[in-house]
């Protein structure tokens, strides 16, 4: 009987169905621990749990590994689960949806933050998963590979979306700096000017109303942040010695 989980988990449940492999149970956490995925649910795991070779590979993920929560089958697994992500590399054209992980992670991010419970299911390292385990799935996961060679390690393809779960975290947390207002602008343009005059930066005056006006063009389309705004009025007066 699996523990009850009282903690609202802000992140995907990477739940590992059948696997087969300590190793690649180990390896799959610590590519969980890389990209801040901490909660991992093992369904009937072919060698029994704990394994000790997990631990082995794991590094220093070792917390997710001992907190994992053990269970008998996938649907108690998912119990909780408001949505349900099925890891396959098969043609699945039963499904409603099939997505990629960088397609469905901006969605899944919104269904965690509204307080739901995601679940991204890995099947078994031989067979993968099994046709009723990926019926109780909204939505087939596929990760884009060769054709040639589609088939991904358990632990690798864990990390393939753990990866695009961070990024997606990332995105999130970057600070976007405030776009320069046009006020700014025109400021840093005419202090700008007004120095290159006194430089006689334009040689020959009749050339100075397009060679002036292709500067500011390119300073345009950079797309300056107020900071960014006040870093060049800053450069222009230590260059001026003012």
């Amino acid at each position: 009987m699996a523990l009850q989980r009282t903690k609202r988990i802000m992140s995907p449940t990477i739940t590992l169905i059948r696997p087969q492999m300590g190793e690649n149970i180990g390896s799959a956490a610590r590519n969980m621990a890389n990209f801040g995925l901490r909660d991992l649910r093992i369904v009937a795991p072919r060698d029994g749990w704990p394994n000790p070779r997990a631990a082995d590979t794991a590094g220093k993920a070792l917390d997710i590994i001992d907190d994992a929560t053990l269970y008998d089958t996938a649907a108690e697994a998912v119990a909780d689960a408001h949505f349900i992500l099925a890891t396959t590399s098969r043609d699945r054209t039963a499904r409603t949806k099939v997505t990629t992980p960088r397609e469905i992670m901006p969605e899944i991010r919104a269904k965690i933050a509204a307080g739901q419970k995601v679940h991204i299911l890995f099947g078994p390292e031989r067979t993968g998963l099994e046709n009723e385990e990926v019926a109780l799935a909204d939505a087939v996961l596929s990760i884009p590979v060769s054709e040639g060679y589609p088939s991904i390690n358990l632990s690798q393809a864990v990390g393939v979306v753990a990866y695009e779960w961070w990024i997606t975290e990332a995105a999130k947390a970057a600070v976007v700096e405030e776009a320069a207002t046009r006020e700014e602008l025109l400021g840093m343009f005419n202090q700008l000017e007004a120095e290159l005059d006194e430089v006689n930066f334009w040689r020959v005056p009749e050339k100075k109303e397009l060679m002036w006006r292709n500067i500011r063009a390119g300073l345009m389309r950079a797309g300056l942040s107020t900071p960014e705004v006040a870093t060049w009025r800053g450069i222009i007066r230590a260059l001026s010695g003012k």
